[in-house]
């Protein structure tokens, strides 16, 4: 085999200028490189690398080792297909067979693309981490973080307070792209989610795969937004389907069904969170412990001067715009200076504590705890969320509510 195929040349040419300047530089302090290497990313890399360096038959070969562990696998069926044409004749087009329907081809260009893409800026997730995990609590032993645009759900571990990257995964989710607003948008929702249940595939038909997962949309901001919809799922592919193309759901988070059996391993029925960013943020674990120790004493000191019963004190760490599921910010605050006026002492506590950032385009953190409230007169204890927001120059609470 001495030709090298246009297919070749077209792909390796995509992932080299997709590559360019996409990976972040690493300073002295960078950490040791661990990263998971689960799934057919290594095997296409060196497939590739191959077909860069006009070893096809070599190429080859890694591509019929890569079917048999994943013979559904279609990305690796065209290549193969594209590499037994090339002994014979050049090729002009990705895919060559004369009926392939174009936009399926595409399909299978940009799954290489994301797929690839991801394999070979993998250092970026042990060096920095998701701006979006400020802090988890004790008991969430594992966070999610879906980045749409590249086509990856990442897992991280709670080691004590620090996130830390344990795999990544490719996914395909909504037609249409990100941002959810309405039933219907063939859209993924974007925003800050915990998984709510686990759905066996008895109960599903085969083109959910092995399992589901749903998550909480439409969380309290998507309603105060007026976002609405419903069954947005992480769940797996039909049977005889190894992956989708990138964009081919209907607002769902899909994995193989390997990589969803592989990832309900650490799945915590309502307390893992699962935050999907059109594009993840990175930060330096040292920016990553200032944003998270600045946002700590904001919530400290609105905890001290709750105490404090000084509610003007205590009003000042809310927004203008704040409200709960049913009361604005004049309402709340003369329910409070009411309820203050028959306080001798408060006293207030807060544990389990998780903060998330926001991925959307309002700079925005949720925040959910369990509040232990001492007074003369009451004590009371739940699980409250709030929805802080960065406005003139500081942090405010935008809502409150029960979690």
């Amino acid at each position: 085999m001495r030709r090298v195929t246009f297919a070749g040349l077209l792909l390796v040419s995509l992932l080299i200028s997709s590559f360019a300047g996409s990976v972040l530089a690493l300073g002295p302090s960078a950490r040791p490189i661990t990263f998971s290497d689960s799934g057919p990313e290594p095997q296409l890399s060196r497939i590739f690398d191959e077909i860069e360096k006009n070893r096809l038959d070599t190429a080859l070969d890694l591509t019929e080792s890569l079917l048999k562990q994943y013979p559904n696998f279609r990305l690796a069926n065209l290549i193969k297909g594209d590499l037994l044409l090339a002994r014979r004749m050049p090729l002009t087009t990705f895919g060559n067979a004369s009926n392939a329907p174009q936009e399926k081809l595409s399909d299978f260009r940009d799954e290489a693309v994301a797929r690839l893409k991801a394999y070979r800026n993998r250092e970026v997730t042990a060096n920095y981490v998701p701006r979006y995990l400020l802090q988890m609590q004790p008991d969430q032993e594992h966070a999610i973080v879906v980045d749409t645009q590249k086509s990856r759900l990442y897992l991280y571990k709670n080691d004590n307070g620090r996130p830390r990257f344990v795999a990544d995964y490719y996914i395909s989710h909504g037609k249409l792209g990100g941002d959810k607003r309405r039933e219907g948008d063939n859209k993924t929702p974007t925003g800050v989610y915990h998984v709510t249940s686990s759905l066996s595939p008895q109960k599903l038909g085969d083109f959910y795969g092995t399992g589901a997962f749903p998550i909480n949309y439409p969380n309290e901001w998507d309603k105060r937004l007026g976002r609405n919809g419903h069954g947005i799922w992480l769940h797996g592919t039909p049977s005889n389907t190894y992956s989708r193309p990138p964009k081919a759901s209907e607002g769902c988070v899909v994995l193989s069904n390997v990589d969803l059996d592989s990832l309900s391993k650490n799945l915590q029925i309502g307390l893992t969170p699962v935050i999907i960013s059109n594009s993840v943020e990175w930060l330096s674990f040292d920016d990553w412990q200032n944003e998270r120790s600045t946002l700590n004493k904001e919530i400290d000191e609105w905890r001290s001067d709750w105490e404090s019963k000084d509610t003007d004190r205590y009003l000042k760490h809310y927004s203008s715009k704040f409200q709960t599921d049913d009361q604005n910010l004049d309402q709340y605050a003369q329910q409070k200076r009411q309820v203050n006026a028959g306080k001798e002492w408060i006293k207030v506590k807060l544990n389990n504590m998780s903060m998330f950032r926001d991925p959307g385009k309002d700079d925005l953190v949720v925040v959910t705890f369990e509040q232990d409230y001492q007074s003369n007169n009451l004590s009371n204890r739940m699980k409250k969320r709030q929805y802080w927001i960065h406005e003139d120059g500081g942090w405010k609470i935008i809502f409150e509510g029960p979690a």
